[in-house]
């Protein structure tokens, strides 16, 4: 039992309170409100003064592909003279050259290499963290990618949520075959091993077809596993439709996506997740957040953090594209990183602050807590908090 006080300003984020205090027993918020009206049953319990500062919802990252080894250091540095991320997809590079090496990392490697990462984002406000598997192909090393990612969900402090990803067709493959080994091979063992909560699909040009696509998410539906894809990242594939009349938790990066696929997101609940940092680092347009969410779209921003289109450790970076690119104000950015980013993980106990909810915040190193989005390059994390205790700066 504690209650947080000296707290300036807090977003919910939907709202924002001013002297505001906290009182959260076993985890959870048991009160909120004005300093001012902390009813009697709170006043004899510990206190943590916050120093005046600003308050916000732990963010939440509902994309990332934090399991890999190797680097695509080369990639990055042809493609910054002209060369295109799908010409090394189809010559067997990129996301391949990348599979090869996490292939041939030990299991103890992969965890030390995520678990870093995971430090990084933690350091950045990131409470709660998607992380897909999609590096390993085969049967036997997909299965050894979720592993990693449940060890990391049961060292904590982040809360990880695991995702299959059927990524892309492995080498040597036929196309029938591989399809064949994922739904009736990897999303059976997935299920019963308890090693995913939803299964993603990259339907995309290098990726899956919109069939082999619904083959998939059909199979993981069955299997009781959430579902949702990268969608319209290169090319219009219908991926976006799809998930909406499947009952998708999210369709993400969608920057080839047209009104009638916005509408199907609005209508259905299917969360739109937009991934800056990619789009910039792959010179792609970005998706047109503002009328995504003007045409009634859950707009959620992630990093997709990945070694060839986004090695970026900042969700906050990517939030300030959605403001600087994308168009959003910044409280709506904020919303997009909390509130609706944990409704892609079908989470909506998570990214916000309301009675009830996890008490997972960050302070900011300011009383105004929205001057987090306005120093760039600064992130303004002050200390970060998981359940209600402190987890960022360790104590």
């Amino acid at each position: 039992m504690k209650v947080f006080t000296g707290i300036s300003a807090l977003y919910t984020p939907f709202e924002r309170l001013e002297q505001a205090a906290i009182a959260v027993r076993d985890g959870r918020i048991s009160w909120m409100g004005p300093e001012g009206a902390l009813p009697a049953e709170y006043r004899s319990w510990p206190r943590e003064d916050l120093g005046g500062r600003g308050v916000l919802p732990g963010l939440v990252d509902a994309h990332t592909h934090l399991v890999y080894a190797g680097s695509r250091l080369e990639e990055y540095l042809r493609r910054a003279q002209g060369e295109s991320y799908e010409a090394f997809l189809e010559a067997g590079g990129g996301i391949h050259r990348t599979v090869r090496a996490t292939q041939a990392a030990s299991e103890e490697e992969l965890l030390n290499l995520a678990r870093a990462r995971l430090r990084k984002l933690l350091a950045g406000g990131v409470t709660t963290v998607e992380i897909k598997s999609g590096y390993g192909l085969t049967v036997e090393h997909e299965i050894r990618l979720l592993r990693v990612i449940r060890r990391l969900g049961e060292e904590g402090p982040c809360r990880v949520f695991p995702t299959f990803l059927a990524h892309v067709i492995p080498t040597g493959w036929e196309r029938e075959a591989y399809i064949q080994a994922i739904t009736e091979e990897l999303i059976p063992e997935v299920a019963r091993g308890r090693l995913a909560e939803a299964v993603d699909v990259f339907c995309d040009r290098g990726g899956f077809t919109l069939d082999e696509t619904r083959q998939i998410l059909e199979a993981a539906l069955r299997h009781g596993l959430r579902i949702k894809a990268h969608a319209e990242q290169f090319e219009r594939t219908g991926a976006t439709r799809l998930l909406s009349e499947l009952g998708g938790l999210s369709a993400d990066h969608l920057e080839a996506t047209i009104p009638e696929d916005w509408k199907a997101l609005a209508q259905s609940g299917t969360v739109g997740v937009i991934l800056p940092v990619a789009a910039v680092v792959l010179r792609k347009p970005l998706p047109d957040a503002r009328r995504m969410w003007d045409a009634g779209v859950k707009v959620a921003v992630a990093t997709d953090h990945n070694p060839g289109s986004s090695p970026v450790y900042s969700l906050l970076l990517a939030l300030q594209l959605a403001v600087a690119l994308g168009g959003l104000s910044v409280e709506e950015a904020l919303v997009a990183g909390t509130a609706n980013a944990a409704l892609a993980l079908g989470k909506p106990e998570l990214g916000r602050l309301i009675n009830g909810a996890m008490a997972d915040f960050l302070v900011v190193n300011s009383r105004e807590a929205l001057e987090l989005f306005y120093w760039w390059g600064d992130s303004m994390v002050h200390s970060v908090y998981v359940a209600g205790e402190r987890v960022y700066p360790h104590q």
